[in-house]
């Protein structure tokens, strides 16, 4: 039961993931990380079945660190975005396909901050906000009325919290820790929020 959201602002991206490892009834973990750092400028999140997208995942950022180590340049968002929907692609026309949804958020110098949905089916898209799991289900209505281009970081902080407000009340799992992270030209920022402070 994970929720994973991704805000686009003035010259930053803020992803949100929740932090609970949830199977059925039974509530595993409260300090789950779904999301890993792709380099200095990106990071990219996750949801779906927990071998499939650890596995993905882990594969996607060590190759985005090979790159970096033979290119001596790290992937633009765009380029870690394309190489993960590619092999996505590729996983999903063979036998051993992955059952993960990502949100792919970063900062680039030249094209400025970028947030890309990717599914399961290796669809993309770079979108100014965007949800998986079951954030969708509640988030994109709160996203959609309050989400304006150009945003500050205090107007998108306040956003992310609305959206945590929202799944605090109308989810029927507690989902009670979140893990926020902003990235923008000096790198990646990670916060804590606890849904009970919103």
């Amino acid at each position: 039961m994970e929720a994973l959201f991704g805000i686009v602002g003035k010259d930053f991206v803020i992803v949100a993931s929740d932090t609970s490892s949830i199977r059925s009834i039974v509530v595993m973990k409260s300090d789950e990380d779904r999301s890993r750092n792709l380099n200095k400028h990106n990071v990219l999140l996750y949801t779906g079945e927990p071998g499939d997208s650890v596995q993905f995942v882990e594969y996607i950022q060590r190759n985005a660190e090979l790159y970096s180590i033979r290119n001596d340049v790290g992937l633009s968002t765009l380029g870690c975005a394309s190489f993960t929907r590619r092999a996505l692609a590729d996983a999903l026309r063979s036998r051993n396909s992955y059952q993960t949804n990502l949100l792919i958020g970063g900062y680039d110098p030249k094209d400025g901050p970028r947030l890309y949905w990717i599914d399961y089916l290796s669809s993309s898209l770079s979108v100014p906000f965007a949800c998986q799991g079951y954030a969708g289900y509640f988030c994109y209505s709160t996203m959609d009325r309050y989400y304006h281009k150009d945003m500050s970081k205090e107007e998108a902080m306040a956003l992310v919290k609305k959206c945590i407000a929202e799944l605090k009340t109308r989810f029927v799992a507690n989902l009670p820790n979140w893990q926020v992270k902003i990235i923008d030209q000096n790198g990646i920022e990670q916060i804590l929020v606890s849904a009970a402070d919103v």
